[in-house]
């Protein structure tokens, strides 16, 4: 394919994608496929000669589209949004074009530069404490693929700041609420460290006392606690640890806190929820997904750290072949991640914050909230459902009046008809329904078709 071509091929390429976006609604939200489908509609060996695009576009919708979820859907209410916009899909076009991989400053100063200062951007759009700029000392930003990769990876510094402080650290232990994402118990089995999941209150929050008085109860055991995770936003029913509580058990203790707030972080670009972040000045790092409710493509994972010496102490390489002429004076990503090489993601940023503007990025997140109040009126004043606990941020869990048995057969016919598409979770015992706002396209309409399909398909089970 040459220039020409490309730009021929690229307009149809673009033209698709409006177009499936566009029309989104004429597809069902669930495919209807088995696994392995896809196998047995293309060769099994790849083509010794080459095929004209169009018959490889062609097949996009032959092969692809029987077996996508299509997440920008309407009636996709299922984990969480997947940002979505023009502007980030165009950088992205961009991204791929230049294709650098910016593991240091030298192997492309833009893509450095850029991820600095769009991370300081962020910082000050949701209100994280100066500390955490690249302005300040020692504070500042970069971008990882996903909140899982966030929490391994402050983990992992956490865990080496702690060694090196201790002459002789027994087993290390991390704490988190047990509605923590899984990811957090990952972290700890690659790590090789205890994980001790805590309770939580009433309101689904994990509280200063609980995590005090199994810290103490660890280190009497002559274990050694060195990390606190604390959710803003969990994924089960979106509530939110008590911050400040944790923040001064852990600076009392010594212990490094990390706080996941991958879904609900987007929203703090809006100072009334804001709230949820009190004791922020006592957190070592902050993570949140851009990618999820910012209206920027996956994979943007934004994280903050207090002490970026921490970091490059931690994981410093410095072999001949990456070593350059500024790297005393410039910032090389490849100390701030796992993995060494790095897309060209702040182009994202960049591109969705200039067209949209922060007004924009406001009225989204509103917006999301306002439809999601909606529909949770919609299950308060209704006879055969009632809500979980109460509407937080975008998300309204619900369930049938009945039991546990009940609400999983009817979240099964429910996706099994396609029309709509939701997730379950389990707390204490008590099986619920989530319905989040995942599409910009998402109307009251589509809400009031939604209920009414939850309303029936309960109604004839």
């Amino acid at each position: 394919m040459n220039s020409d071509q490309y730009r021929e091929h690229g307009k149809k390429m673009i033209d698709l994608s409006a177009d499936y976006l566009d029309n989104i609604r004429d597809r069902k939200v669930l495919p209807d496929v088995s696994p392995g489908y896809l196998k047995h509609l293309i060769p099994s060996e790849a083509p010794l000669l080459p095929e004209p695009f169009e018959k490889i576009l062609a097949d996009v919708e032959r092969v692809i589209m029987p077996g996508v979820t299509h997440w920008h859907h309407p009636n996709f209410f299922a984990y969480f949004p997947t940002g979505n916009s023009y502007p980030s899909i165009l950088a992205d076009i961009l991204s791929d074009t230049l294709g650098v991989i910016g593991f240091s400053w030298i192997s492309s100063p833009a893509c450095t530069e850029l991820e600095v200062v769009m991370m300081d951007w962020l910082a000050k759009l949701i209100g994280l404490p100066e500390h955490f700029l690249s302005t300040s000392e020692t504070g500042g930003g970069v971008i990882h693929t996903a909140a899982s990769e966030a929490t391994l990876f402050t983990m992992f510094v956490a865990r080496d700041v702690t060694s090196k402080q201790l002459t002789n650290p027994r087993e290390m232990v991390v704490y988190a609420s047990k509605l923590a994402h899984s990811s957090v118990e990952r972290a700890c089995l690659l790590g090789a460290v205890q994980y001790r999941p805590l309770g939580y209150d009433d309101n689904y929050s994990l509280r200063g006392v609980t995590l005090e008085q199994q810290v103490l109860e660890d280190r009497d055991r002559g274990l050694t606690p060195f990390y606190v995770v604390a959710t803003l936003g969990t994924t089960s029913c979106c509530s939110f640890d008590n911050l400040k509580e944790i923040g001064e058990v852990c600076q009392k203790y010594g212990l490094w806190l990390h706080v996941d707030a991958a879904y609900a972080g987007s929203s703090f670009i809006c100072e009334e929820n804001r709230h949820f972040m009190s004791g922020i000045e006592t957190v070592d790092s902050f993570n949140f997904n851009p990618h999820k409710w910012l209206q920027i493509q996956f994979d943007c994972s934004a994280l903050w750290v207090k002490d970026k010496n921490k970091l490059v102490s931690a994981f410093h390489t410095d072999p001949v072949y990456l070593q350059h002429a500024n790297q005393s004076e410039a910032v090389d990503f490849r100390h701030w991640q796992i993995p060494l090489g790095r897309r060209f993601r702040s182009l994202k940023l960049w591109f969705t914050f200039r067209s949209l503007g922060v007004n924009g990025l406001q009225k989204h997140i509103r917006s999301y909230m306002q439809l999601a109040d909606y529909f949770s009126n919609l299950i308060s004043t209704s006879d055969l459902f009632e809500l979980f606990r109460p509407r937080s941020m975008a998300l309204v869990c619900f369930r049938a009046r009945g039991s546990n048995d009940q609400n999983k057969m009817l979240i099964s016919r429910i996706n099994s008809e396609r029309e709509i598409h939701l997730t379950p979770s389990e707390i204490d015992g008590v099986y619920f329904l989530r319905l989040a706002i995942c599409s910009t396209s998402t109307t009251h309409e589509d809400l009031d078709n939604a209920f009414r399909i939850i309303n029936d398909t309960f109604s004839q089970l």
